[in-house]
């Protein structure tokens, strides 16, 4: 291989990202969200593996290395859709996993089919580094620009076309970038071309790879039900959309309604958000008697103190709390929700069946982000509702443990708060759940935002009730009243909802209707609103400590102290109070650690060619690099999250900004002749990230209200100078050992690889004990010792 395939390695490591970045939608719509931790570590394991291949194999593989650079983009080409139609056939089922003792194999076997595709195209690209690393930063360049390109791109073709019918387009640019490689190449045999893009062709004409749904899924257990048949579908990167009709057993869906209800709801569609919900589409005419239902509801409590009050709806979804408004009066609505197609459903394809309800006087909708449009926002509100979001089922599953939530921090409930008129109530509905979960970290989070906004005295402004399914907690901007408060209890006697906390509470008044062996949240309020707050948090069978903007990790439940308590329980139906997601979260990183000393570090400590590869210093130069690059990465995404408003616009842009500019500094890199590169490059994304740490939530609070193309524009100017510095390291070492040790190359790339494996998973663990902030500082701190072990390279 005399000349790099500098165009064919950008396009197969844009395969390989955007691949990366599909999976995590695929499994989404399969099973649920988190699975990406495992779909990184996976992608990344590969990598690693592939180096390890060419390690063993070099000297037969470089004989023929041009075939076997398009062997592997061919493979991953094929791969690509039979890895996941493969992974759909095991029986895994994640609810599982910690009772049915066959269920850790079956992740495995996920697990390691995930990763072939990987190894094929960590194959090819290895294999160019290992033959040309004296080009290391121009091939580096090319190969994350093409990463940076495909993880944008693969973004925006997912608002056009559905999850499924990508996956076969990826194969398609796969093949091509094997066509082009026979090309770049200059092979003898021109013939692989031609059936290369032939294939490329006929890939574009297939049919999308089916999808199937865990049977658990909320979307699943809805079809199952005589009658019930989809009605409508849509796709866009924030999930598949999914609206269900049944004219044999109509949809009833009234979360927590009370027992003493005899209106029953009118008509309603199911909407499901990638197979979890539903949420309800009722039919409306415009006559609000039907919606008389919507009185007999927890979150129906703050109309008992405001009257026609000006709401903000955020989370509106399908409209349920915006009718709510309507049936008690209110004339000026503002609804927020993030998802657009939910929008078009409910304003178009709906529009007669939802009685205009989104283009209605007095109602106006807003497609954004709650988070960011309240920051954004001028309007004061008598009364901001947070919707309830999410399903019962996956909420008391545990789903949601390793989602960052801003809906929920204490510097959110301050947001909403500072939106509030004087008066004004912020009410926030969650799913009931046994022992309480929600509920009281909710109430611990609202004390704590209270007493960072000045309140001496939280428990007056403070209402929570129960019924039994749902928790609504008011916090008011004032003290509540006695008036209001007769008229609190008055609505929760009529409807036999339990009093869990409102100012002077008696205990005798608590667990009066929906009776539990204990009062335990009204016990809890008065816990956290005691002296001894911190010390009934630290003894708490669950997590109850107040997220955060560092630690966005609301429904993180999980305690380790109780872990093997909640455990033996298990076969007494314990399982629901174990938020497994966390579990699940450390049993990957183990699974990755044994995974990688399998396939990466055991054959080279057992191979021949030990003996001739470098000592400890390049070893730990390269796994330094793995884990801090990753740990910056990921820790950043989030950090511009709030700032852009948009989970999507926050991932898109900062990850394709961050390799983009690491290749521009890669390739600044190979054109420079400095010795002292790397220390120079550390030092100043060092100082970058700690100066960030401390300028950006300032500096995202005072701009949070620009438009966002000037926000993207200037995410992308704050991330180029460290992503620059970020991507100096890799390459530059990798031309060090091309000059010295040129035989190391692909073992570097395989501890690269295994740095990253454990450095995605790593990365999210720490954040969810010490903090986004935390993370970068060992980042700094990991890059330091990497300068240490440049200098004693070989």
């Amino acid at each position: 291989m005399v000349r790099p395939p500098f165009i064919a390695i950008g396009l197969l490591s844009a395969c390989v990202l955007a691949y990366e970045v599909l999976l995590t939608r695929l499994f989404s719509i399969a099973l649920w969200h988190h699975f990406a931790y495992m779909i990184i570590s996976a992608a990344m394991l590969g990598y690693g593996a592939s180096g390890t291949a060419l390690t063993l194999l070099k000297d037969r593989i470089t004989r023929h290395s041009g075939a076997v650079y398009v062997g592997a983009a061919a493979a991953l080409a094929v791969l690509m859709p039979s890895a996941f139609l493969l992974a759909q056939q095991i029986p895994f089922n994640p609810l599982e996993l910690l009772w049915d003792p066959t269920q850790p194999a079956r992740l495995l076997a996920v697990y390691l089919l995930m990763m072939l595709p990987f190894f094929c195209g960590g194959l090819g690209i290895g294999l160019v580094f290992a033959l040309c690393g004296a080009q290391a930063s121009r091939i580096y360049a090319f190969d994350i620009l093409g990463a940076g390109v495909g993880s944008l791109g693969v973004i925006g073709i997912l608002f056009l076309v559905p999850p499924p019918r990508v996956l076969t387009s990826l194969a398609a640019l796969a093949f091509l970038a094997a066509a082009i490689a026979v090309c770049e190449l200059r092979l003898r045999q021109k013939w692989p071309a031609v059936l290369f893009l032939v294939l490329a062709v006929v890939a574009v004409a297939m049919p999308g790879i089916p999808v199937n749904r865990s049977p658990y899924k909320d979307l699943s257990q809805m079809l199952n039900i005589v009658g019930a048949r989809v009605v409508e579908e849509r796709s866009s990167p924030l999930g598949m959309v999914t609206v269900v009709e049944n004219s044999w057993v109509p949809l009833r869906y009234a979360p927590g309604m009370s027992l003493n209800a005899t209106n029953e709801p009118p008509p309603q569609l199911g909407v499901f958000v990638d197979g979890n919900g539903p949420s309800a589409l009722a039919r409306f005419d415009g006559n609000l008697a039907p919606l008389e239902y919507l009185d007999q509801l927890t979150s129906a409590l703050p109309y008992a103190v405001l009257k026609q009050p000006r709401v903000l709806v955020l989370g509106a979804g399908a409209g349920s709390d915006v009718l709510q408004a309507l049936f008690y009066g209110s004339t000026e609505i503002d609804a927020v929700e993030l998802d657009g197609n939910v929008i078009d459903l409910v304003r178009r394809r709906f529009r007669d069946y939802a009685g205009n309800l989104y283009d209605r006087p007095g109602v106006t909708v807003y497609e954004a982000e709650a988070r960011g449009f309240v920051s954004a926002s001028r309007k004061h509100y008598d009364l901001i509702q947070v919707a309830l979001l999410d399903s019962f089922g996956t909420a008391s599953a545990g789903l949601y443990g390793l989602s960052e939530s801003y809906l929920y921090t204490v510097e959110a409930l301050q947001a909403y708060l500072n939106r509030l008129a004087p008066g004004g109530e912020l009410a926030i509905t969650r799913w009931l759940t046994l022992p309480p979960r929600d509920a009281l970290k909710l109430f611990a989070t609202a004390v704590s935002a209270l007493e960072k906004n000045g309140v001496s005295d939280p428990a007056r402004r403070l209402v929570m009730i129960r019924g039994w399914k749902t928790v609504t907690l008011l916090v008011k901007n004032g003290d509540f009243s006695a008036k209001e408060i007769t008229a609190i209890k008055v609505f929760c006697r009529a409807r036999s909802f339990d009093l869990a906390w409102c100012p002077g509470m008696r205990p005798e008044e608590a667990n009066r209707y929906n009776q539990l062996a204990q009062p335990y949240f009204y016990e809890g309020a008065v816990a956290l609103l005691g002296p001894a707050r911190d010390a009934f948090i630290d003894s708490y069978k669950f997590y109850l400590e107040p997220a955060t903007d560092d630690r966005p990790y609301f429904f993180r439940f999980f305690q380790w102290d109780a872990a093997g308590e909640l455990f033996a329980l298990r076969e007494q139906g314990g399982m629901p109070l174990l938020d497994w997601s966390y579990p699940l979260l450390a049993a990957t990183l183990l699974q990755a650690l044994l995974a990688s000393g399998l396939l990466i570090l055991a054959p080279l400590a057992l191979s021949r060619c030990r003996r001739t590869l470098p000592g400890m210093p390049v070893a730990l130069y390269f796994l330094g690099i793995g884990l801090a690059f990753m740990f910056v990465e990921i820790a950043f995404i989030q950090k511009f999250v709030l700032f852009l408003s948009h989970p999507l616009y926050a991932v898109a842009v900062t990850l394709c900004a961050f390799l983009a500019f690491a290749a521009l500094g890669s390739w600044l890199a190979g054109r420079s002749s400095a010795t002292n590169k790397v220390p120079r490059a550390v030092m100043a994304m060092a100082a970058l990230a700690l100066f960030y740490l401390a300028v950006l939530p300032v500096l995202f609070q005072a701009l949070i209200h620009w438009p966002d193309p000037a926000k993207i524009v200037l995410s992308a100017l704050l991330i180029a100078p460290l992503a620059m510095c970020m991507g100096v390291p890799f390459p530059t070492g990798m031309a060090r050992l091309a000059d010295r040790r040129e035989e190391a190359i692909p073992w570097a790339w395989a501890i690269n690889g295994f740095a990253s494996v454990v450095g995605a998973v790593l990365a999210t663990l720490l954040a969810i004990s010490l903090g986004f902030a935390a993370v970068i500082l060992l980042a700094v701190l990991i890059y330091a010792m990497v300068c240490l072990a440049e200098r004693r390279f070989p």
